[in-house]
């Protein structure tokens, strides 16, 4: 999985008034949500602590430990499923909804989780979040009851989702915009490179022990110790703003017209996002390909263009590209991926089209997480990225669910796919059609 896998995800006085990295016209920003908000270099001044490499790097490991908590668990899934099997019928059904529940507790919980870091502090909460995190996490590697596992994957969600929007919080306050789409693009290049790290020991601790596999979380525990170390409160805008001698700026409210429309595009960004994650095994059975191993094999090459896409975001951004347009791009390598797969007739066609998602996939989350924080004030940053999380693992929650409705429409996954993919195209038209339409208005 390359998430979520994610993930994950300035401005000021010394930037200029507004966001340079947003090439949309006036007319669009009204639309897609003005960026001045953002515009305080929170961190970017001697004002007080400056995040260097240690934040920089501790943030993205954090950042990792959500993406742990799925991606290590599917080789395990049929030793989990063995063991309780005898025991409990409902086991092959209940060890995979088990898996995926920490994403669930994420998408009814991380608006909160978002008001609680507004309200107690980023370091804080992200300390305590990370260290049950390992604790919870290891519980199961003691449980035998298979009921009260899946009680603690649902309350280990509690713990990524305050994780989750905190540290996206805090590459919004440790960083002006290109500090912070250079983390984020480093964030997307090491994900793939730890998750396959991190499936190689999974399947050596499942080989070892049934429920070995749950060991793996009290990796949280030295990264709570360097978090302990390396991280630090950031200072407010306001705070910032006295310390500079700047007029203090007026309290703003919620940005809630630019975040309804951050949420609607991110819902379905995600839809389109885990098309292929969740159901891409099902179109290489409907290819005749149907060898776990074989499938690895082929797809080690094309899996390798997440990169691409994380590298193509951050050179995108540098040279001025809006976030709009970034993502009608990345809809679009979506979709095309997505189509090519759809009326693919062999494994080569497969492997093109895979290249394509993979790019586009790449770019998806590290450009949907830039855009949402760049709309927020500090006071209401944590509340933004909580609905920001929240909206993105509703769309990994509702993506099955309509793919699974496609399929019974169309009668095979590859034309759901190639429906999908048709609707990832339209979406990035639509939205080319309202920036281009909205550049003319304020041409005019």
């Amino acid at each position: 999985m390359s998430l979520l896998l994610f993930p994950h995800v300035a401005y000021g006085q010394a930037h200029g008034a507004g966001y340079h990295g947003d090439d949309s016209p006036p007319a669009a920003k009204k639309l897609f949500g003005e960026n001045t908000l953002a515009s305080t270099p929170t961190s970017a001044s001697q004002a007080g602590p400056k995040a260097g490499l240690a934040q920089g790097l501790t943030v993205i490991i954090a950042g990792f430990l959500p993406i742990l908590a799925i991606v290590t668990m599917f080789p395990a899934i049929p030793a989990i499923i063995g063991h309780f099997a005898p025991t409990d019928p409902t086991a092959p059904t209940k060890v995979p909804s088990m898996v995926t529940a920490p994403g669930l507790t994420i998408a009814l919980v991380a608006l909160f989780a978002g008001l609680m870091v507004d309200r107690f502090g980023r370091r804080k909460l992200l300390l305590v979040s990370t260290f049950f995190y390992g604790l919870i996490g290891a519980a199961p590697f003691f449980l035998e009851n298979l009921d009260v596992i899946y009680g603690s994957r649902l309350l280990l969600g509690l713990c990524e989702a305050v994780i989750l929007t905190t540290v996206n919080t805090l590459i919004a306050d440790y960083w002006p915009d290109e500090g912070r789409r250079k983390w984020l693009a480093l964030q997307g290049l090491v994900g793939p490179a730890l998750s396959s790290v991190m499936i190689f020991f999974a399947g050596t601790m499942t080989a070892w022990r049934w429920n070995g596999i749950f060991l793996l979380y009290l990796l949280a525990l030295p990264i709570w110790l360097a978090m302990l170390r390396w991280m630090f409160e950031p200072r407010s805008d306001a705070t910032v703003r006295q310390m500079l001698g700047m007029d203090e700026q007026r309290s703003e409210g919620f940005p809630w017209a630019a975040m309804l429309g951050i949420a609607g595009l991110t819902l379905f960004s995600s839809a389109i996002y885990y098309v292929f994650i969740v159901n891409g095994a099902t179109v290489w059975q409907e290819l005749g390909v149907t060898d776990p191993q074989s499938i690895g094999q082929i797809t080690a090459l094309p899996t390798l263009f997440i990169l691409v896409g994380a590298m193509l975001f951050w050179w995108l951004g540098s040279r001025g590209t809006g976030s709009p347009t970034l993502i009608a791009i990345f809809l679009s390598f979506l979709g095309a991926g997505l189509a090519v797969m759809g009326l693919a007739a062999d494994w080569k066609s497969m492997i093109l089209g895979m290249a394509l998602q993979q790019t586009g996939a790449g770019m998806a989350i590290p450009t949907l997480i830039a855009w949402a924080q760049s709309q927020l004030p500090f006071a209401h940053r944590g509340r933004g990225m909580g609905i920001w999380t929240a909206t993105f693992f509703f769309g990994q929650f509702s993506s099955p669910l309509l793919v699974s409705v496609l399929r019974g429409a169309v009668g095979t996954m590859q034309g759901a796919f190639l429906v999908a993919g048709i609707v990832s195209a339209v979406g990035a038209v639509l939205l080319l059609l309202v920036l281009s339409r909205s550049a003319r208005k304020a041409a005019a």
